[in-house]
């Protein structure tokens, strides 16, 4: 594919030309290399994961399970981390910089670690890639070229439970203001009081004045401004950064953001010179709405009692690995609310800034986590962890705080269990600390630990872990039968299941005191690379969407727990699925399929899930019987069938609500495959060079219906500007790379994901198979 970014170098414009704030995206154009001398290169544009193009590690001969941590899933070596190797990226950029202004750094993702140089220096860094930093060269540059180099290195092994992905994976900026009245990073610091009154601190430096002027503007979120403040702030210390409480500004009549009517209010403050002119800048998006937790209820939003209905995955986005795309974001949360989810928890690590924005404008309630265990071994592998958590506590709270999607902060999973944690305290002193410093920088909102509570001696152990007992809200992974009789003896906790198997999906949702409880996440509901039970499993495979984003029979079970809508869906059993003990709980799945193509005179058993009072079944118009829906916690909206004899034809399962027929679901006997189909996800596509757009491929009969047992090879192509970002299937087992440009159907499917340039223009994408009909699809990049 011809590459339409060559050019490494970016200019910085002098002082006369650019006098306020410059932001530049530096995603564009990076020369990459597998070691630091830059023997063999590539241009790359950021966001990048230079691990998912690398073949897969099969596990040698002599290779043993470590069974020492339950939860790390040390089935070989390389199982944790998705079968590919450990090692370095290395890219390489090229700045031209004028004298005049303050020019920053700005990195918001290097995964695992890394570092930045400067024609030649070692300049910063991170010690962990999940949070951003930002690093001042305005003193280095020199005339001429300059020379930016960053290393990007996976650390080793044991150094993540999951498949991190390695390389710049978010966006890298330049930023330029003025040397002498600039705003700090993440200078603004937004609250709501009462639903009415917008209160703000901001930070900035002023090294020539002590008395700063400022404009504050107020917009609704269709834009229209309705407050303009300007007043000034005298700093009294010596030093030259601020810290100030603005003028409070009274919003009457209030939109309030909820997760349905996500509105978004924006703040624009300008900093003012003497003259009026504008030095420096800001906006930030904000929502007016109040969170309470307590034990009678859960969790209030606006004074409403609203139930977290969510999931909890790593940050990986399938086929495209670590590189965080806003697209693939956006699709990903569409999708899950569209099946009834409302809240996400980052676990186990902040994910990237678009995604928190994303969920901002779609309505979905986050758990923001930043750690996994609290030990050098799982916070990134490099620095000890108590050398870096103070830089990561400050740079994840100021980055997120003004978010009104995020309702709490959890500082940590499955820690509690480790003597060896920080203090030797089972983690209650590093916890109290981490709290009260989050509380520097926010007071608005809870915190919390994803816990085993009872993990030293799940048999005998009566009472909750020590860190329990101090946390603010109590959040037990899988553990939610504890819930009532801790509630008993300890009535002031408030009950989050913060990690929920999808294995048991329904018992541990309708076995809550739902009136009570904060909520749930499931765990895994998109299968993801990492943490295999064993090869060739490249990853998780016990979601209820493969990794492809095709959602499973069980999808429709969640869809059925979490909406209003009514719902009902056939999911054949099939042989195979698999258990295992994880973490203390049984995990695994029963392999079910929507296929009636199958052998003659032969039986089946299947589940229609749903949410209605009873289902109807027929088979080519015959009822097969009526059955409701159980009442029990156990087997509530899973309806089994047992013995059903299989027909060609239609399977048919009716719904309904009373006497009333409100939905249904049928499975048809198909044809032999006989072409392609593409369907593209979005109408307009941005040339922007970071855009994508998803093509689900599939194979279909004479009758246009897929064809589920279709496994046949396909080959893609694309001309115009665009690329194929990454291409895949939901077989988490099979062993293509998901960087090529062919792959296997499975299930009848494929996905096909394009990335624009930036350059405006005709896109065609061409699929072909040697035994079907090709699909050519054409599409337009759009200037933005």
């Amino acid at each position: 594919m011809k590459r339409l970014f060559f050019i490494l170098t970016t200019v910085v414009m002098a002082a006369d030309v650019l006098a306020q704030r410059s932001v530049e995206s530096l995603n564009f154009g990076w020369e990459f290399s597998r070691d630091s001398l830059f023997t063999t290169t590539e241009v790359v544009d950021v966001p990048h994961d230079f691990q998912i193009s690398q073949p897969w590690i099969a596990p040698a001969a002599n290779e043993q399970e470590d069974l020492s941590d339950a939860a790390a899933n040390t089935k070989s070596r390389l199982s944790a981390r998705g079968f590919k190797e450990m090692g370095c990226g290395w890219y390489r950029k090229t700045l031209k910089a004028q004298e005049g202004r303050r020019i920053l750094l700005d990195f918001e993702g290097i995964m695992l670690v890394g570092d930045v140089y400067l024609n030649g220096e070692h300049i910063g860094g991170t010690d962990y890639g999940y949070v951003g930093f930002q690093l001042d060269i305005t003193n280095r540059l020199v005339a001429g070229d300059n020379v930016l180099t960053v290393k990007a290195s996976t650390m080793r092994e044991q150094h993540s439970r999951w498949y991190t992905g390695g390389g710049i994976i978010r966006n890298v900026s330049l930023v330029t203001t003025p040397k002498d009245l600039f705003f700090e990073r993440h200078p603004l610091y937004i609250t709501t009081h009462d639903n009415q009154r917008v209160r703000i601190r901001a930070a900035f430096t002023n090294s020539q004045e002590r008395e700063t002027r400022y404009r504050l503007s107020i917009y609704t979120p269709d834009g229209t401004l309705i407050e303009e403040v300007t007043d000034s702030v005298r700093r009294l210390g010596p030093s030259k950064t601020t810290e100030a409480e603005l003028k409070e500004v009274a919003i009457a009549n209030p939109l309030l953001w909820d997760t349905e009517h996500p509105l978004l209010y924006r703040a624009k403050m300008e900093l003012l010179r003497k003259d009026g002119s504008v030095a420096d800048e800001t906006t930030e998006d904000f929502g007016i709405r109040t969170i309470e937790i307590g034990p009678d209820y859960g969790l209030k939003l606006n004074g409403k009692k609203v139930l977290l209905k969510g999931f909890a995955n790593h940050h990986t986005l399938g086929a495209l690995g670590a590189a965080a795309y806003p697209r693939a974001i956006e699709k990903r949360l569409r999708l899950m609310k569209g099946f009834g989810i409302n809240h996400v928890r980052t676990s186990h690590n902040p994910y990237s800034r678009d995604f928190i924005r994303m969920c901002d404008q779609l309505g979905i309630l986050v758990v923001d986590e930043l750690y996994d265990k609290w030990t050098q071994q799982n916070s990134g592998g490099r620095a000890p962890f108590l050398e870096h958590w103070t830089h990561d506590v400050e740079e994840w709270v100021k980055r997120d705080r003004n978010s009104p999607s995020v309702v709490l902060w959890s500082l940590g999973n499955e820690l509690q269990q480790l003597a060896g944690q920080p203090f030797n305290d089972y983690g209650v002193t590093c916890y109290k600390m981490m709290r009260t410093m989050v509380q520097r920088y926010d007071t608005t909102r809870l915190t919390t630990v994803a816990m085993h509570p009872r993990y030293r001696n799940w048999a005998t152990d009566s009472l909750p872990c020590d860190l329990a007992l101090h946390t603010d809200v109590q959040a037990y992974n899988y553990r939610y039968k504890y819930f009532p009789g801790d509630r008993r003896r300890f009535p002031w906790m408030t009950f989050y299941q913060s990690e929920a198997t999808t294995k048991e999906m329904g018992p541990n949702y309708f076995g809550m005191e739902l009136d009570k409880v904060i909520g749930l996440a499931y765990w895994g509901v998109i299968d993801y690379l990492g943490e295999s039970q064993g090869w060739p499993a490249k990853g998780w495979n016990n979601g209820v969407f493969d990794i492809a984003l095709e959602p499973k029979p069980k999808a429709y079970l969640m869809k059925s727990l979490f909406t209003e809508e009514p719902t009902v869906h056939i999911a054949i059993h099939e042989t195979g699925g698999s258990e295992r003990l994880w973490n203390g709980v049984t995990i695994g799945h029963q392999e079910q399929s929507e296929n009636w193509n199958r052998t003659k005179h032969s039986k089946v058993t299947l589940y229609t899930y749903t949410n209605c009072d009873e289902v109807e079944l027929l088979l080519n118009g015959k009822t097969l019987g009526k059955k409701k829906n159980p009442t029990d916690a156990e087997h509530r909206n899973q309806i089994l069938w047992s013995d059903i004899p299989y027909k060609e034809g239609k399977l048919k399962a009716i719904g309904y609500m009373g006497d009333k027929p409100v939905t249904h679901h049928a499975l048809e006997t198909t044809g032999k495959a006989i072409r392609l189909e593409a369907t593209a996800d979005q109408q307009t596509w941005q040339a922007d060079g970071e855009d994508l757009q998803h093509v689900r491929i599939t194979a279909v009969d004479s009758q246009g219906r897929r064809v589920w047992n279709c496994q046949e090879a396909v080959s893609v192509s694309v001309e115009g500007g665009a690329s194929i970002a990454a291409i895949g299937n939901g077989n988490i087992f099979g062993d293509e790379i998901r960087t090529g440009k062919q792959c296997h159907l499975y299930n009848g499917t494929a996905l096909v994901i394009l990335r624009s340039t930036c350059i405006p223009s005709a896109v065609t994408l061409t699929v072909s198979s040697p035994k079907l009909k090709p699909v050519r699809c054409k599409f337009s990049t759009q200037q933005k």
